[in-house]
Formats: structure tokens, sequence, C-alpha cells
């Protein structure tokens, strides 16, 4: 589904990809892990358009995709969970969801069943949620532009165990769907069982690029580069 090869990318002079390939497969779980400033983010914005790549290709079920605008990219069918969720906290739950709604598989419903806090607080502003509600919200509202892959910065960045619980669980249902999914996060151990394929940075160049069995082959050899 996502095919990238060989992309560089700068911010301004600075050279922060130096040749990232890796891939996902339709349906599948895939991650891209690394240290704090290592290229994750920038990788992402780079597929989703918001960094220009300046040498290498990226496709998306088979179509050239580097370097388009980004609502062009994100009307084939690419979603975005970033890491800071950007909630927009003068609109409420409700009105977050669905100013970019589209019309497919996932609907107000649907996301209110995936999530039950927020059909709870669906007339709360954005500002009065908690840490995990907003993350909840970033996911739903990403759902609702009907993606077929979505891409998910710090997934569970910054909170409580039994909320990290809560969206590993809401991932496992998105992929149920047929929903493909490009995952950051730090929790090594729970992303080995989740995922199937991995992608490790280090510099801004691949490290590591395997399953989830051959990571856990490599983690001694990783464990400076993972910093786990």
């Amino acid at each position: 589904m996502l095919d990238m090869r060989g992309v560089h990318a700068f911010y301004g002079s600075s050279h922060v990809l130096h040749g990232v390939s890796l891939r996902v497969e339709a349906g599948e779980i895939a991650t891209l892990l690394g240290r704090n400033g290592m290229g994750k983010t920038t990788t992402l914005r780079t597929i989703l358009g918001l960094v220009r790549p300046s040498q290498g290709s990226i496709e998306f079920d088979g179509s050239p995709i580097a370097g388009a605008r980004t609502h062009r990219i994100a009307r084939m069918g690419i979603g975005w969970v970033p890491e800071d969720r950007e909630i927009f906290p003068n609109l409420t739950v409700e009105e977050n969801l669905v100013m970019a709604a589209r019309r497919g598989q996932w609907t107000l419903g649907r996301v209110y069943e995936l999530f039950p806090n927020l059909g709870a607080r669906r007339r709360h502003w954005g500002d009065q949620l908690s840490g995990g509600e907003a993350q909840m919200l970033a996911i739903g509202r990403a759902l609702l532009t009907q993606p077929r892959l979505l891409l998910m910065d710090e997934a569970t960045e910054g909170l409580s165990p039994l909320l990290r619980q809560e969206i590993w669980r809401v991932i496992e249902a998105i992929r149920e769907q047929g929903v493909a999914i490009l995952l950051v996060d730090k929790h090594i151990h729970k992303l080995l069982s989740l995922a199937g394929r991995h992608t490790v940075l280090s510099k801004g160049r691949v490290a590591f690029s395997g399953t989830s069995d051959e990571l856990r082959r490599n983690l001694d050899s990783l464990h400076e580069t993972l910093a786990i």
C-alpha cells in the first residue's frame, strides 16, 4: 500500500532524511522506531506532503505522491494522528470530529462505539479533555476522513498504563476493519506483538528493517539505537 524508496529530505540546509526506505502492506500494522530526533516525524510529514523530498520516490496504492499537496494525499486515503493531537480547544468533541468528516465506513456512531468516553463527552470543549481523551479524539477525527492508511505519531506518549492498553485495543480494532497503520511509539515489547513489520531510524538513516522475529533477534545490537 505504501512504498517509500531512497527518500532524502531537508529542513532548510539541514539534511534530515538520508535515503529512507520503508513499506506498509494493506491491512497491516508497521512501526517506525528510534530515539527522539532521528527523523521519525519527518518521515511521516514527508509521506503527507508537509515536507517535500529532494530525492527518492513515495507511492501510495501504486500512485506517486512524493511532493503532492497534502489535501490531495489525504483524499487518496492517508489519515494523520499527530504527536501533539492538534485538538481545537474552542470546539466541542463532536465539532472536532465532524469538521473534516467524509462519507464512508467510519461514522460518528462507530467512533462513539470505539470510544464510549467521547460519546459521553460529546458536548465538552476540546480543552476540557484529559490527555487520553484528546488522543482518542485525534484518532476518531482521523478515522472520519475514511483512511486506508493511518499514520500515528507517538500513539501513547504521556499516557498512563491503563490508557495505553486502551489505545492498543483500539489500534487492533482499527486494523481488523482493514485499515493499515504506520505507528511511531516507544514501547518496543508491546509493538513486537502488535505489529508485523518494523523500521528503525538512526540519524535519518535506516538502521534496521524487518519482521518482529528479526527485530527480536537484533534487539541487543539495536539497544542504543532504540534506547531500550
